[in-house]
């Protein structure tokens, strides 16, 4: 239980200040004390935070199965010779900066959700690709051949040996993905989409600090609270997925 607590007590934080902003007014008034209006009102702060929560959990489940997949590939026999192209198509995510990729997107898919959605499943696969290959790459040979010569198939290796051997490495993967993309996915507001990053994008605009403030203040608590779940969620990945022994023969 208190390896759950931190993020317990960080999502508690999170939802607090996204429908209680207004309890910290004098501080805000303090930084801002030349402005009437020191609490950004346009949208509520927890519609924004559940948006942007959605387009980072949406982009990951994509992204994730997209990785993983691409990375079960290109490690059986069949893809190896394809290993190269799946990390090279991986990386073109990495390669344009989010704010490109938008500029690319917005004339076909237009205003909205729908270009940030897609810049954050491209800059997203990189780390999730990369440790899924590592994690299956860096599983000894002798486990698979074993497990083979006691009778599993190919598909029983990798999902009952395979992926819970590696499934640490994918996770940390994972982690460092939703992490990078809940900061990335601030910039949707510039093309429509409602995010955390509407009161930066207004305080900018504006000159208004408090309201920066306000948006850095949740998306920094989103990703501490994010990474403090994937912290727990690998402290637990034993205890919880149950630990594989390499089958061995008697």
């Amino acid at each position: 239980m208190r390896v759950w607590l931190p993020t317990v007590l960080l999502a508690a934080l999170l939802g607090g200040l996204s429908v209680g902003m207004s309890v910290l007014e004098p501080l805000f008034a303090w930084v801002q004390p030349d402005t009437s209006r020191v609490i950004y009102e346009r949208e509520s702060f927890a519609f924004l935070l559940y948006n942007h929560l959605m387009l980072v959990v949406v982009s990951a489940v994509i992204g994730t199965i997209a990785a993983v997949a691409g990375g079960i590939f290109a490690t059986r026999p069949a893809g190896r010779d394809f290993l190269p192209l799946v990390s090279q198509i991986a990386s073109i995510g990495q390669t344009f900066p989010p704010v490109a990729v938008l500029a690319l997107a917005v004339p076909v898919l237009g205003f909205g959700e729908a270009p940030i959605l897609l810049a954050l499943i491209l800059y997203g696969l990189l780390p999730i690709l990369r440790n899924t290959l590592a994690g299956l790459e860096g599983i000894d040979p002798a486990v698979r051949e074993a497990a083979l010569g006691m009778g599993m198939s190919p598909l029983q290796v990798l999902l009952r040996v395979e992926l819970p051997l590696a499934g640490k490495v994918i996770l940390a993967g994972i982690r460092t993905s939703v992490t990078i993309n809940i900061a990335t996915a601030a910039i949707g507001s510039t093309i429509g989409a409602r995010t955390l990053g509407d009161p930066v994008i207004a305080g900018l605009v504006n000159g208004n600090t408090a309201y920066v403030l306000q948006g850095a203040i949740l998306i920094g608590l989103l990703a501490l609270t994010a990474d403090s779940l994937f912290e727990a969620l690998e402290r637990n990945w034993d205890r919880h997925s149950g630990r594989v022994r390499p089958p061995v023969f008697r």
